[in-house]
């Protein structure tokens, strides 16, 4: 005979059982992220979410800056460099599970101006020196900085606006700089004014690769993260072609 006494019991222990072995497969994973790569992966994280189960945790800051946390204990699981020499120097030191290093993307240096029509599609603006403040990110910790100071010396010009330069703990201040006004122009990643084929805002010179060291950024599953599945999840998802058709979109090369 049914009992709907001793049913109702017996389905909630079914769907507390459901639950706790779905919690058990959907982890979260802590990444310490590239400032360039803010929005593309919190584009990322959500169809990463919607087709795994896992959480994606993500801090965005300067990649020597993160160097320095991760040696100091910082509780990442996976880092997205802006080079690929911080992983590579993390990984000889032992810090990093051994073969999950691959390259995620490579960045595209832009210089820009939140002013529409300001910078030519040549940067010749740079040459002509009327301007007070070029802002870029630190070239000692972020990548793009560096490539930065690169151009600059290729052009001739490094001495000349060597007065004139705001800097940026990482490429989101420089970019900041810009935006707001307080820097007439400045060099920034171009994913962070590019979307879906074409500079989003304000006016751009898209920098020619030749002109500075290639932006290779690569992302490595760290100690702390050699037991999380969702670390494995997300370095894999990476590499899958719903990641990578954002990654495209914000004007990397893969």
């Amino acid at each position: 005979m049914f009992s709907p006494s001793r049913f109702i019991p017996t389905c909630l222990a079914t769907l507390v059982t459901l639950f706790a072995a779905t919690q058990a497969l959907a982890d979260e994973v802590q990444v310490a992220v590239a400032a360039n790569f803010t929005a593309p992966i919190q584009a990322i994280a959500a169809d990463f979410k919607k087709d795994t189960g896992h959480t994606l945790v993500a801090a965005y800051g300067a990649t020597g800056q993160f160097y320095t946390q991760i040696k100091n204990g910082a509780p990442f699981e996976v880092f997205l460099s802006a080079d690929d020499t911080t992983p590579q120097k993390l990984e000889s030191e032992g810090d990093t599970v051994k073969g999950s290093r691959f390259t995620y993307a490579v960045g595209t240096l832009a210089l820009w101006s939140a002013k529409d029509g300001y910078v030519d599609t040549q940067g010749a603006v740079l040459a002509k020196n009327q301007y007070q403040h070029l802002s870029i990110a630190n070239p000692k910790a972020a990548p793009y900085g560096l490539a930065a100071t690169q151009v600059l010396a290729k052009l001739g010009l490094a001495e000349q606006v060597k007065g004139k330069l705001v800097e940026g703990q990482n490429i989101t201040q420089a970019y900041q700089f810009v935006s707001t006004g307080n820097a007439e122009l400045g060099f920034v990643a171009l994913s962070q004014i590019y979307k879906d084929g074409k500079v989003s805002s304000g006016s751009a010179w898209i920098v020619p690769g030749q002109m500075h060291d290639p932006i290779k950024q690569d992302a490595v599953i760290l100690n702390k993260g050699k037991d999380n599945p969702a670390a494995k999840a997300l370095v894999d998802y990476l590499k899958g072609p719903k990641a990578a058709a954002i990654i495209k979109s914000y004007g990397y090369q893969l």
